[in-house]
């Protein structure tokens, strides 16, 4: 169940009242609708759980180094029903927001990242809804991510649901420059001067992390020619 504090932290931050109703009178089906997420996030987690299992016995290389896990709060499932101006109904969040359910792999080299994203598309049951490809078109900010939106079946007792969940595949350095990033970017009182020069710093650091990330790949696939 929703926390009592976290509850009304939302209810402070809705204007119409008409949709507080709404979101009190719907807690139930809310909370049974995050719980389809939260299995849907467990199918596409075991998967590739599953194929990092399999590259290990075929191929000696775990090519996943971590896997991440997130479900977006009932306040930012609120806060993106107001920002798209969606009526409140549980046909709008499934249909309207892509990213409730979230699983972030970790990958040890960039073609790791397309060959996982291949693997899992070919699986029969999964249905690619939308790709973002940030690392061949990466941000203005530098950060680079591929991202899939895709849809996968839960089986529950008397029905299979189909579950939207958001994929994002990067490397290590991938990961570490945008979690370096998220962070300073929500610091305050910044003058404008600074922060478009920190801006630029943040973007070579970006292209420094992706030169990494390449010439430590082209260091693995020769010391694989060797072998």
């Amino acid at each position: 169940m929703i926390k009592e504090q976290i509850r009304d932290r939302i209810f402070k931050e809705l204007i119409d009242e008409n949709v507080i109703d709404l979101f009190q009178r719907n807690m139930m089906p809310i909370n049974e609708l995050m719980s389809y997420y939260r299995c849907a996030i467990m199918e596409v987690e075991t998967k590739f759980k599953v194929l990092n299992e399999q590259f290990s016995l075929q191929y000696d290389r775990n090519p996943i180094e971590t896997i991440k896990t997130r479900l977006k709060s009932p306040e930012g499932i609120v806060k993106k029903i107001k920002r798209k101006d969606l009526s409140f109904s549980l046909q709008s969040i499934e249909e309207n927001i892509n990213d409730i359910a979230g699983i972030r792999v970790i990958c040890s080299f960039p073609e790791d990242i397309y060959l996982l994203a291949e693997c899992l598309l070919k699986q029969d049951d999964i249905t690619l809804i939308e790709v973002k490809d940030y690392i061949k078109n990466p941000k203005e900010s530098g950060y680079r991510s591929l991202h899939l939106i895709i849809e996968v079946p839960i089986f529950l007792e008397n029905e299979k649901k189909n579950m939207k969940v958001e994929v994002q595949l990067r490397t290590i350095a991938m990961d570490f420059w945008a979690s370096l990033e998220h962070k300073l970017r929500y610091k305050k009182d910044i003058p404008q001067e600074e922060a478009e020069l920190l801006a630029k710093e943040l973007v070579e650091c970006a292209n420094i992390s992706a030169d990494l990330d390449n010439r430590m790949e082209q260091i693995r696939n020769r010391i694989a020619k060797n072998k």
